[in-house]
């Protein structure tokens, strides 16, 4: 089911007649993550639309008040709910999403549901191989416990630091850490973790669907969570495609690239791919 915020977000795209850029966040963030860059399309002459994940509080105060609300929460479930949401627009939306926004972006796309796509950092797919030592670092605050598939999980700052915010100063990491840091669905992690283990996973893509439309991979250098190997591993997949399909590695970044202090650079990346193909 819908929440107020996303029938609101898709009534005001609808009603604006613009093209819709429909924004997906990751684990640990909001769609409140997006702001900024919503401003910035909104600005290009888009209709931004920042969707929840299913249960998704309104405000990062809330979630820190009921983490409890993210547990649950499969990759299968999110995509399907999103896929539902957009349903509701009128125009066929690009669709920009970050780490497992980005795998949640590859299936949407997968499914013919967007126009154009910009994955950053996302999280791996079935076929995706390269597991570095930093990912699985990152990822051990969850996997390091079978229980954690069906809680909700939050990050100290000790785990954002090297996570997210490896590639910023102390003082701005704790600012980000403060701003945008919520619990986060253990059951993702697993589920991306286990795709090459599991032919049923629900974390899959469909790359070769000639409906996907272009698809851009932006990578971190620097990220820790999901470090240029995988990025590349996914853009590889995603080349099968007939359609265009391109990667962009930016230099100096963390996994925090799309909320730390070089978010516009990555914005303007991602909006000057998008119009490229759309108006």
């Amino acid at each position: 089911m819908s929440t107020a915020h996303d029938t609101q977000q898709i009534e005001l795209a609808n009603n604006s007649g613009k093209t819709p850029v429909v924004f997906v966040h990751g684990l640990w963030l909001l769609p409140s993550s997006w702001d900024r860059w919503a401003e910035v399309f909104a600005e290009a002459g888009y209709a931004p639309v920042t969707l929840g994940w299913p249960d998704d509080p309104d405000t990062v105060a809330e979630a820190k008040s009921h983490p409890e609300v993210f547990a649950n929460k499969t990759v299968g479930q999110i995509a399907d709910h999103l896929e539902g949401l957009i349903g509701g627009l009128e125009r066929k939306p690009a669709v920009v999403g970050h780490s497992f926004g980005g795998l949640l972006t590859q299936i949407l796309a997968g499914r013919g549901v967007s126009a154009a796509s910009v994955a950053i950092s996302p999280a791996p797919f079935r076929g995706v191989l390269p597991l570095p030592l930093s990912a699985l670092r990152a990822a051990a605050p969850v996997l390091s416990n079978p229980a954690n598939a069906h809680r909700a999980i939050p990050l100290t700052y000790d785990q954002f630091r090297f996570s997210f915010g490896n590639a910023v100063p102390e003082e701005e990491a704790r600012e980000l850490f403060e701003t945008y840091s919520v619990a986060g669905p253990g059951a993702p992690l697993f589920q991306a973790a286990t795709a090459n283990l599991n032919p049923w996973t629900e974390a899959k893509v469909n790359s070769r669907n000639p409906e996907r439309g272009p698809l851009l991979v932006i990578a971190a250098d620097r990220d820790h969570t999901v470090p240029p190997a995988i990025a590349k591993a996914s853009y590889k997949k995603q080349q099968r495609n007939e359609g265009v399909t391109e990667y962009v590695e930016i230099p100096g970044r963390g996994h925090a690239l799309t909320i730390d202090h070089g978010w516009r650079e990555v914005a303007d990346t991602a909006l000057t791919f998008i119009g490229r193909f759309i108006s």
